[in-house]
């Protein structure tokens, strides 16, 4: 792989993908919305060429001449409130298939769609590529249908394809919202975070691992397969959450059980990762815990 597009490379993990891809030599022409409110992070990088346009008008885009491979990320109302928005989970699916169409203009070899652990609905086994899928949210709902028909666009074109359903990633540059990131800056600023009762058995996988992990589907993972991304490890979410008590403030009380879960909420999330493994190589490198110190180490975004 010489060259990558990327959409929605100013996000969480296309920006950490970003950064692997640049470290591995490869040019990336990053497809940023105008108004990003993380157009920053594109400050003083090298081997980039940045083209802002809104996802609704990419089928316009004309200034790529050639490219290797197609990396979308970009996909609107990602967070729990706004999941169930049946009209903009509809226009996701369009953007998806209007990316495929803009990969293929570019002479793209092939197509890597971000999809979610939201796809396979309420499971209590192993994710795995072949575990039938029945999602509830709408996002999990549009998830599917877009990796369902950027796929057979994407055979129709010629365009080798993947799609990788991510579960619950977790780094430096996700946002405050996020359990993790709001524990973390709770136990940090001296206050004991309100939490669910945690209950949910859980895979987090750190950043810089889900980003090697697509980088090795972009060089090897096998044309029209779906892979479950985690980190193939799972305990009590609550356990997670005690492991980062430990870290920033050990000895402060948690309040478990002082909020109600949200609606769609999986109790069980574990990607089996096998088969990603067996064909590309990856395999996770950083500990959960090796993850939050990194965190907690660096002053995060706002």
């Amino acid at each position: 792989m010489k060259t990558a597009v990327i959409t929605g490379a100013t996000g969480f993990i296309g920006f950490t993908l970003l950064k692997e891809l640049l470290k591995n030599n490869v040019y990336v022409y990053v497809l940023c919305r105008p108004n990003s409110k993380h157009r920053f992070r594109l400050s003083g990088l090298t081997g980039i060429t940045i083209i802002e346009e809104n996802l609704e008008y990419i089928e316009e885009i004309n200034s790529i001449k050639e490219s290797d491979i197609f990396y979308h990320l970009a996909w609107e109302k990602t967070f729990v409130s706004s999941r169930d928005d049946v009209d903009t989970q509809v226009t996701n699916i369009q953007y998806t298939l209007d990316a495929v169409r803009l990969a293929k203009r570019m002479g793209c070899k092939k197509f890597i769609g971000a999809g979610s652990q939201a796809e396979y609905g309420i499971v209590s086994e192993p994710l795995k590529p072949e575990t039938p899928v029945n999602p509830e949210s709408g996002y999990g709902i549009a998830k599917y249908t877009a990796g369902k028909l950027s796929r057979l666009l994407c055979s129709q074109l010629n365009i080798e394809f993947n799609w990788v359903r991510i579960l619950s990633v977790f780094g430096q540059y996700d946002g405050a919202h996020t359990l993790l990131m709001y524990a973390i800056n709770e136990l940090k600023s001296g206050r004991s975070p309100e939490l669910t009762k945690c209950e949910q058995v859980w895979d987090y996988l750190y950043c810089d691992d889900a980003a090697k992990a697509l980088l090795a589907i972009g060089e090897n993972g096998v044309n029209g397969k779906t892979y479950p991304l985690g980190s193939g490890n799972k305990q009590k979410l609550s356990e997670y959450i005690e492991t980062i008590r430990d870290i920033i403030a050990p000895g402060v009380t948690l309040q478990f059980g002082k909020k109600e879960y949200y609606p769609h909420q999986p109790m069980y999330l574990c990607a089996d990762t096998a088969e990603l493994t067996n064909d590309t190589g990856w395999k996770p490198e950083v500990l959960f815990g090796d993850g939050i110190k990194r965190i907690t180490n660096r002053k995060c975004e706002k």
